[in-house]
């Protein structure tokens, strides 16, 4: 390595305090040394110093006294709210024949938790077929593709543990069907974790560890990797966002981009009611006339069990990670100098002890800094805050085992396809407790919904354990 390379490289982690990073300098072969100094090169290590002093991007928590409950597009019930959402049905739809619309996914994340190597977007998640979860979404944007006569673009955030890995698998399976030319993959920034002293923490001699910058760094992803110019060159005006993790939700919904054309907001949210206050989403309130949504490990416990005069939860909406925004405010936002904050998190973080060998603690040993993608509604000037029926929308996998685990969301996904069949006349043989007597599938290519099905239902269809339509 260029002497004065490793002597800039010296200086800049003396005057950070992370010179223990070079520990190891010694005994490193060259190729490691280059690693290990365009790594750290690649970090900016004021914004570390000024995340752990916490004088900068630190997200800001609401009293009670300060926020109110926001606005909700809640579940139509009287005839004058089913005619507003068939206008706004009408009005999506339009859009994405037009192809103003983008899909994007956020597919960062490993499937660690879920006891599966690889990313966690390649998780079989079908009830029956154990399709994929890419594969899930990526035939709803074909068949939606194909409704609307024209292709719906895909754009898909990975990172750096997942991205290689994620290319090849896409590549390998010819992209289920969507042209490779409206595929668009970008990777999202990396940030190192600190110790609770504020140290970075060498996870392997010539590795610092570093993790996915959060579901926020999409903003400047999308800028940074051109994606936004691709978007714009299509003529592009609306993305539908959601995280991989959710095979639930329709792909993407002219209903919410209907609503979130009209009116002309640029950035909207889904929301359902949680089960409980505790339950692990952040809940939705309104500061100063705009959406926010609280994170449900910074939310104040005065905010999180605030009471309406009937007992009911004053706050009871909770972020689902489904939004609408449009190209023109991310442009705005990633070019404009906006930044959102970033949140700690406690993590169990793998290290090398002095002699160099890995360990894995037991214990939280670390701070991780992440972005998250709703605070970037603040800075919105106009939103929509619809509200959505959990078990039409909402069945993440996010764990290996109770809820919001693999097997809720396959029976969640089953149970969907069962009331599908059943409004076509299909008698569903179900079990005491009522659920659905067996995995099912209907897969996107087939029906999106009750109403598609009724058109492409097979005629004699009966209900078996095990049935793919």
């Amino acid at each position: 390595m260029d002497r004065r390379r490793e002597e800039a490289l010296r200086s800049v982690l003396l005057k950070h305090g992370q010179d223990h990073c070079l520990r190891f300098w010694a005994d490193l072969a060259e190729p490691s040394r280059q690693k290990l100094a365009a790594q750290i090169e690649s970090f900016d290590l004021e914004l570390v110093e000024r995340l752990v002093r916490g004088s900068s991007g630190v997200p800001t928590v609401p009293r009670l006294a300060d926020v109110e409950e926001p606005e909700v597009v809640t579940l139509p019930r009287t005839d004058e709210e089913l005619a507003r959402r068939e206008l706004a049905l009408r009005r999506g739809l339009e859009a994405i024949k037009a192809g103003r619309v983008a899909v994007l996914t956020v597919a960062g994340g490993q499937g660690t938790r879920l006891g599966f190597d690889g990313p966690k977007g390649c998780f079989p998640i079908g009830p029956v077929t154990d399709r994929t979860l890419f594969q899930v979404h990526a035939e709803k944007i074909l068949a939606a593709s194909r409704r609307a006569g024209r292709p719906i673009p895909w754009y898909i955030m990975t990172s750096e543990t997942n991205d290689k890995a994620t290319r090849e698998f896409l590549r390998r399976n010819s992209y289920f069907g969507l042209h490779p030319e409206d595929v668009f993959i970008f990777q999202q920034e990396m940030m190192p974790a600190v110790t609770p002293e504020g140290k970075l923490i060498l996870e392997a001699p010539d590795r610092v560890f570093a993790a996915p910058n959060g579901h926020g760094g999409v903003l400047r992803a999308l800028d940074k990797s051109g994606a936004l110019d691709d978007m714009t060159g299509r003529g592009v005006e609306h993305i539908y966002y959601f995280q991989v993790d959710n095979p639930l939700l329709p792909v993407p919904d002219p209903v919410f981009l209907g609503y979130h054309i009209e009116r002309g907001a640029e950035m909207s949210s889904k929301v359902l009611r949680k089960r409980s206050s505790d339950e692990p989403i952040g809940t939705v309130v309104a500061l100063s006339g705009k959406v926010r949504v609280i994170e449900y490990s910074d939310i104040p416990l005065e905010i999180r069990e605030a009471r309406a005069p009937d007992g009911s939860l004053r706050f009871p909406f909770g972020s689902i990670a489904i939004h609408a925004l449009s190209v023109a405010f991310v442009a705005r936002f990633a070019r404009g100098g906006c930044a959102l904050p970033f949140h700690r998190a406690r993590k169990k973080i793998p290290f090398v002890d002095d002699q160099g060998r890995r360990v894995s603690p037991s214990e939280p040993n670390g701070i991780k800094f992440e972005m998250f993608v709703f605070d970037a509604l603040e800075f919105a000037e106009r939103s929509v805050t619809m509200e959505v029926k959990r078990e039409d929308e909402f069945a993440p996998v996010k764990n290996a085992v109770g809820e919001d685990s693999v097997a809720t969301s396959r029976k969640a996904l089953s149970e969907l396809y069962a009331r599908w069949l059943e409004a076509c006349g299909v008698r569903v043989e179900r079990l005491a407790d009522g659920s659905v007597a067996g995995p099912i599938e209907i897969r996107p290519l087939t029906a999106d919904s009750a109403e598609e099905l009724a058109r492409a239902l097979p005629p004699g269809t009966e209900f078996r354990e095990g049935l793919v339509l």
